[in-house]
């Protein structure tokens, strides 16, 4: 018999995922005799065994994890002798600050499915079936650990076959905190007319009003999404009108892939995203109308663009709904247009029954709202492009080779794109989607949610990051958090923020060669005073400097600028002789007359990449004024796209093709477009030879300060055609690195902003 003691601790995504089962069955199955318990600082586990021995059951812990299990770090050290008859999991402790992974809400597994869809399984079609490796986590736990009382399910009493499973180390469900069935349900309600139907089970009913067209605002797991018959016009219109939302694209949830891939085009990649545990909305492509096998709305649902936004079932009670309906329901976040995704039961009938026909509710509590996760890949190379990162992914990054320093830092973000970022105990926590904080709900939400992970934390601040920007939200709301915590204050400029972001993602904060950062968006405060967003950087020596910029136009009338491509438009290409037959007939005289003053008064510049895509699709596309955040650049890369695809394009169809970089580049490029149009080229192809020069004009800066290694983030680098192209021309030439896990929009801010933290502590 053994005489040594051997004590191993394992940090990361360890609990709420089956972890203490797992180390107890291959303790059995090695013959080993101890303990394992949860604490707030990971898993501990205590055995009587030889050096050898330990060395091996650790190894073997690590090799075989359960599935949503990941490990940071892990250590087994000799402690003193302790003897032990047999091996048992012992209660949780929270004895020590938390330092855990905390585990993400993810999809339902196959495990589930098969038990939900077996006529002879206690579990068959019970909307909210789960287990360790499957269901809600992040949105309903209350504290660490992760145990039932801690949670949103300590007021739901198993039944004793729930309980013999819960109790049980052999189960699936062994100390699976969310475990209820049908004898000790969670229990829906539905909400019609002013009338609330307690224990509602009728899941047929759904189905019915579904088929007459009605409009349902259902509970899932980070809140209330509105839904309907994807291939009925009225009711997506309906939808459209009661929701105010006239253009922008609806997301589509269909059963799974094989019905998914009977509308759309599903590459391998897109497939393996979309039956992940993360369950996103994924953008695909669509076939041509006559082969889809469902007729979905398409111009209803994405207006003329040649994506939809796809997720599949991945709760159980939708599952069991769509494989009824048997046909695609458009699935939109349960709110009025640019506001926050309503969660809470009250608020929803409150709010949703002004939308919805019908609501259906469930009486487990959502602490925590979240949207969907958004992501897409281009489409002849694949690359990977995360929009939202957001359910599946919140709260957590990992990133082992990010070296983090022991302070306790807030990192707040930006506004637009709001996230924010905590770095506590050298675990980095990354919130989900919180919204435009331009809103007060968006506002209340991200207040909300900070409060709620760090009281989850017991995060000690000692450290703030902030956007240079006076007057976001996030700015501000940080820096009363500085002066509550007497943090030290840190200030980053946006660009820059999205540099290291993605310097961060990809591990090059160490690079011996010079970096070249291609930062692109439509906004941002320079350091400068002016407004920022075509910018180049350099990264060498651990510092970064801005060495080139797209050419400065007039920035007039904030966020109307913003908002009307025209406007970008008029303050480009104003000056441009042949463009004025394009740009006077979408102004009044008079209003010809304001913007000619305004514009020769203006002092505040813009080099924003973001407004000359809107300027140029003003004048190609006669897109004038947004409907939704980047409308326009959104259907210049459209009709692009048709144009590239097709057609054997090389750099010697560049506007800069054969010749110098011209004086102002800004200026030049429109010229050259409204001389095509002039000359009565194709729109696609003039919009496709756009896309075409921008990657010319980031190779002619890269061979002008030499530099091989080049990383690109900013919100114009979701454009996924313009992605393909600098790959295609550029790969073979120079190492090129994109964002991933973290959006190239204003999302990856925070992440940006705390790498710049850790590179400033070293």
């Amino acid at each position: 018999m053994a005489t040594k003691t051997f004590h191993i601790h394992i940090e990361g995504i360890v609990q709420g995922v089956g972890f203490r089962p797992f180390v107890y069955r291959m303790a059995k199955a090695k013959r080993l005799c101890g303990w394992v318990n949860n604490t707030s600082d990971g898993v501990h586990i205590q055995i009587n065994a030889e050096q050898a021995e330990a060395d091996s059951f650790l190894q073997s812990l690590l090799n075989k994890l359960p599935p949503l299990a990941f490990v940071s770090q892990s250590s087994l050290r000799e402690v003193l002798p302790e003897t032990y008859r047999s091996f048992e999991i012992v209660h949780s402790q929270n004895n020590t600050k938390p330092k855990l992974l905390l585990t993400p809400d993810v999809a339902m597994c196959e495990d589930c499915k098969r038990e939900l869809h077996s006529p002879d399984n206690q579990r068959f079609n019970y909307p909210f079936i789960t287990c360790t490796n499957c269901g809600t986590r992040y949105s309903i736990i209350k504290k660490l650990p992760y145990d039932r009382i801690f949670t949103t399910m300590s007021g739901f009493q198993m039944c004793d076959t729930c309980q013999q499973e819960y109790d049980n180390p052999m189960e699936r469900r062994h100390f699976s905190q969310t475990n209820s069935c049908p004898d000790c349900p969670i229990e829906m309600q539905l909400y019609e007319n002013g009338k609330l139907t307690e224990n509602f089970t009728d899941l047929d009913y759904i189905i019915k009003s579904w088929q007459a067209g009605k409009i349902l605002a259902i509970k899932g797991i980070g809140g209330y999404l509105l839904t309907c018959d994807a291939t009925n016009a009225a009711a997506v219109s309906e939808l459209r009108k009661r929701k105010q939302r006239p253009t922008k694209p609806f997301a589509l949830m269909y059963l799974d892939s094989q019905m998914a891939n009977s509308d759309t085009r599903l590459s391998q990649d897109e497939k393996r995203e979309l039956e992940s545990i993360y369950a996103p909305i994924v953008l695909l492509k669509t076939r041509c109308f006559d082969k889809m096998e469902n007729k979905l709305q398409l111009k209803l649902i994405n207006n003329g663009l040649t994506r939809i936004g796809v997720m599949l079932s991945y709760t159980p009670l939708y599952n069991l709904l769509l494989q009824k309906f048997n046909k695609p329901i458009i699935a939109t976040s349960g709110n009025i247009s640019n506001s926050t995704i309503i969660f809470q039961d009250k608020k929803a009938i409150q709010e949703l029954s002004k939308i919805a026909d019908i609501i259906l509710l469930n009486n487990r509590e959502i602490l925590i709202p979240q949207d969907d996760g958004v992501l897409q890949f281009s489409e002849k190379h694949k690359q990977k492009i995360t929009l939202r990162r957001s359910r599946g992914k919140a709260p957590i990054y990992i990133n082992p080779n990010l070296k983090l320093p022991a302070d306790t830092v807030f990192a707040a973000g930006s506004m637009l794109k709001s996230v924010f970022v905590l770095l506590s105990r050298e675990n980095i926590y990354a919130s989900q989607y919180l919204g435009n904080t331009e809103s007060y709900d968006a506002q209340l939400n991200y207040e909300n949610t900070f409060s709620h992970l760090r009281n989850i934390l017991s995060a000690e601040i000692n450290s703030v990051v902030i956007d240079k920007h006076p007057d976001y939200f996030s700015t501000r709301f940080a820096k009363k958090i500085a002066a509550e915590t007497n943090s030290e204050i840190y200030s980053l400029q946006h660009h820059k923020a999205h540099f290291y972001s993605v310097l961060g993602e990809n591990n090059l904060l160490d690079s011996s060669d010079k970096i070249l950062g291609v930062i692109w968006d439509g906004t941002g405060l320079g350091d400068d005073g002016n407004i920022w967003g075509g910018e180049f950087f350099i990264y060498e020596s651990e510092t970064i400097k801005r060495v080139h910029w797209l050419d400065e136009f007039n920035f007039i009338l904030g966020d109307k600028m913003v908002k009307e491509p025209k406007i970008s438009a008029i303050a480009i290409a104003s000056s441009i002789e042949n463009a004025q037959k394009y740009l006077k007939p979408k102004f009044s005289p008079t209003e010809w007359k304001i913007y000619q003053k305004l514009l020769s008064k203006n002092k505040l510049k813009s080099s924003s990449m973001g407004r000359l895509f809107d300027a140029v699709s003003s004048i190609l596309l006669n897109k004038d004024v947004h409907s939704f955040e980047a409308e326009a650049s959104m259907r210049l890369e459209n009709m692009a796209a048709h144009h590239y695809y097709r057609s054997e394009m090389n750099m010697s169809l560049s506007y800069l093709s054969e010749k110098k970089m011209p004086e102002n580049f800004t200026q030049y490029i429109v010229n050259e477009v409204v001389a095509d149009m002039d000359r009565g080229l194709n729109n696609e192809q003039i919009a496709a030879k756009f896309h075409l020069t921008l990657v010319d004009y980031i190779m002619r800066i890269a061979e002008k300060f030499k530099i091989k290694k080049i990383a690109f983030s900013g919100g114009v680098f979701q454009n996924s055609l313009l992605i393909d192209i600098i790959i295609d021309f550029m790969q073979e030439k120079y190492n090129l690195f994109f964002q991933n896990e973290f959006s190239p929009n204003d999302e990856g801010i925070p992440f940006g902003q705390l790498v710049f933290f850790t590179k400033n502590k070293r």
